[in-house]
Parts: structure tokens; sequence; C-alpha cells
């Protein structure tokens, strides 16, 4: 995919002029190209687009395969070091005045929720590569050398669990169980990966890193409510996530008295009305949400006998997530003895609470300001999981989030203002500087 940008004129932009390493005039003080930025996120977003104006474009779909195509040239074109490791980790790299130096890692995730928004993850990979391209604008050497990254299949939405290409990276994944995962049509992430011709060489694996900084969608309301453009993220919530199911007996919906039945899905429906009771109770934080059910057989006059349904509790509190899950297992039970059903419960991962780095927040919190001024920022912590969560647990980590309208997120719908995007991609350029300065 080709996109041809214009030059914007930046004019003396109030600071003293110098001179590009190729002898192009540009500007001491570097800054985001609005316009190009655009051009470049529209004609990305062609890329799987659907009707309503999201994309679709889940990890190693053939949309997925094309938005990594265009990026390897994005990449290219402004001069990056382009790398593709195991798991399909995309890497673009700048050189540092000290190349020697771990580098500043800057990025996000292109792979989409099914028929979601154009948004999510697209804003801190394109933002990254505005980035680099701001420094190259002005002639701005840094330190040290800055990486932009293309994360793989952080949605999670057909290859589970989610974050899979950041968790291997950072070592709480093995490679092979990576590649083991399957689709629901029974396709292996590995085989996948390298049938779009992205299964690369690089090792995947733990690696130093002075800092990683993610601009992202917030996914929420609270900076949309307060009429802030920019959300300092102190850290991301700690989340469970269980696998339950109740088995019970099929019979007919007609001639079958109501004293002798055993319905799954009767002890499921009681359940998810207590994960409702639970996470109003367990803590101010405290979320909870059944997002999976599936009833076999499924027929309209055939009493459901098995139900699988899943559980999802998040909190920044890891006390309260794992209280909330004990209490869902107690309701699960209960509710099988009053159903007389045979019941499962799974926890099928537990991720703490993840503070970020004091370091990589004030570095953030410094550049809210120089963009914005005092005001227009306010420091939260992240409901939603994300890439940042595992890169934590190698290096200093911070992110930054843009609002998303109406707090509304992995749907077509999905809609953050352009002059926000922009700012965020100002904070990211700011923060990045000072990180790969400092």
């Amino acid at each position: 995919m080709t996109l041809s940008v214009g030059r914007v004129d930046h004019g003396d932009c109030g600071k003293r002029q110098s001179e590009t390493p190729d002898g192009r005039p540009g500007c001491m003080q570097p800054t985001v190209d609005g316009a190009r930025f655009r051009e470049r996120f529209e004609a990305f977003n062609e890329i799987g687009a659907t009707e309503r104006g999201g994309v679709d474009r889940p990890s190693l779909s053939p949309a997925n395969r094309e938005t990594r195509d265009c990026l390897v040239e994005w990449f290219r074109t402004a001069g990056l070091d382009v790398t593709v490791d195991e798991m399909g980790n995309l890497f673009g790299r700048r050189a540092g005045a000290d190349d020697s130096l771990p580098p500043v890692l800057v990025g996000s995730h292109v792979d989409s929720q099914y028929n979601g928004g154009r948004y999510d993850g697209v804003v801190g990979v394109l933002g990254a590569l505005e980035v680099v391209e701001a420094l190259d604008d002005a002639g701005v050497e840094t330190e040290r050398p800055i990486e932009v990254v293309a994360w793989s299949n952080e949605e999670g939405v057909r290859f589970q669990p989610d974050m899979l290409g950041s968790g291997v990276f950072a070592g709480v994944f093995d490679l092979d169980y990576a590649y083991a995962r399957e689709d629901r049509d029974g396709n292996r992430f590995g085989d996948e990966l390298e049938r779009i011709g992205y299964r690369g060489d690089a090792p995947c694996e733990p690696r130093d890193l002075h800092c990683y900084l993610e601009l992202h969608v917030e996914q929420g309301p609270s900076l949309d409510e307060s009429d802030r453009s920019i959300g300092v993220v102190e850290g991301v919530y700690g989340f469970s996530w269980v696998d339950a199911a109740f088995e019970g007996s099929a019979d007919h919906a007609g001639p079958t008295p109501m004293h002798l039945r055993h319905d799954a899905l009767v002890a499921a429906s009681d359940v998810v009305g207590a994960v409702r009771r639970i996470a109003g109770t367990g803590g101010d934080d405290l979320v909870g949400t059944v997002g999976s059910i599936d009833a076999h057989p499924n027929s309209i006059n055939v009493i459901p006998e098995r139900v699988e349904f899943t559980l999802d509790f998040r909190s920044y509190d890891d006390d309260v997530v794992d209280r909330a899950v004990e209490r869902a297992r107690r309701e699960v039970e209960w509710a099988a003895e009053r159903e007389g059903v045979d019941w499962e419960f799974e926890e099928i991962m537990r991720i703490g609470a993840n503070p970020f780095a004091d370091e990589c927040i004030e570095a953030v919190e410094r550049a809210a300001r120089s963009v914005l001024g005092e005001d227009d920022h306010a420091r939260l912590v992240s409901g939603a999981g994300h890439d940042a969560s595992y890169l934590r647990e190698i290096c200093p980590t911070g992110m930054i989030f843009v609002p998303s309208v109406g707090g509304v997120s992995h749907v077509e719908e999905e809609y953050t203002e352009w002059a926000d995007v922009v700012r965020g991609a100002a904070v990211l350029l700011e923060a990045t500087l000072d990180m790969a300065n400092g």
C-alpha cells in the first residue's frame, strides 16, 4: 500500500532554525504534523473497513496481514530498520547517538476486534511512527535509539489469551504455548503466522529496554466526562478470567414437570445475577461481567443440558478481585445445589494490578503540561488490559490516554476527536524525547 503525503510547512515554528542531516531546513523543536498523521490514519483504516465505519482485522487474518505489509513499507520509507520476531511482533528502529544504549520502545497494536473500532491500538502505532518522523523533520538526534512496535494478537478475539505477542516477549508465555493456541476452526497460531508470512527469525524474548511508552484511547468515560484531553495512566486493573459450566439433564420442554427439571441454564442465570450483585458490593472500583454463554443443545423445545459461560472480574485492588472470584465460586456451587446439576469452575487467567513506573508517569505528566498547560490532563487507572501490562514486567512503562467519546470502544461506533489524537501524539513525542535523552 502506498501513501503519498505532502510535507506541511511548519513556518518558523517560533523556534531557531537548524538543518536536518540531509541538509533540509528544520526546526529545533520537533512538531507533530497533524495533517500527515490524519492522512496516514485514514489510509490505514481503509484496510478491513466495515460498512458501519469500523474495521475488521482480527489477528493473522488477511486484513491483518495487509496492515503489517503497510507498516513495513511505511517503516522503511521513514528510514527505520525493520525486524520481525518469532511472534510476528513488528519493530522499526531509529538509531540513537549512542546506539549501544537500551532503546525507548513506543507503540501498541493493529489487530482489531471483530467489527471493531478504528482507533483502538492504531493511534498508538501510527502515533509512534509520527513521533520518529517529527524528530527527523526537525533534525533531532536522540541519545538513545527509539523503536516503534506493533504487537501481535493484543485483542485475543481469535486466539486466546489476549496480549499474546507482548506476553511472550516479556516472558509471561512460552513460545510453544503461543504457537499452539487455536481459533474456533482449529487453526493454530503458529501455522497461521507462517501462512501470512510474518513468523520472523528474531527471538521473541525479554531484552534490555530503557522504557516502554504506549498511546491509546481510554476505552472508558472518565476523560470525556471530565472534558480533559489527556490521561496520565498510573496503572492497569488486575483481573481474573474464569471458565464455568453447569451440567444438567436435557428433556422435552412440554411434558417435563417443573419439579423434575435439572436445567443448566436456570443455574447459570442465577450466577449472572449474582455477578452483578458481587460487583455492586465488592469494592468501589470492582467490575464483573458474564461475557460469553453457550447453551446446549440450544433448541427452543429442549431443556438446556449444559451451559458454559465466562466470568471477568477487575479492580485495582488484587484482594478485591480474589474475594470476588471466591464469592462467585460459592454462588456457582449454591446454584448447582438448588437446581440439582453438576458444576465446573476454573480460573484460566489471573493478572495482578499493574502500577506503572514513577519515572514514566512523571515524564508523561511533564509532557502533558508542556503541550496543554496545567489543567487539561488527569491521572487515572486503566480498566482495560494493554500490552503495557506485560511490558512493565521487564522495563519501566507508562501510558497516555486520549478520550473515547461516550466511553465507547471495541465496537464500530468507537470515536475520538482528531484534535485529541494529535494532542496525544504531541504528548507522546515530548515524553519519548524526554526518556530518549535521559
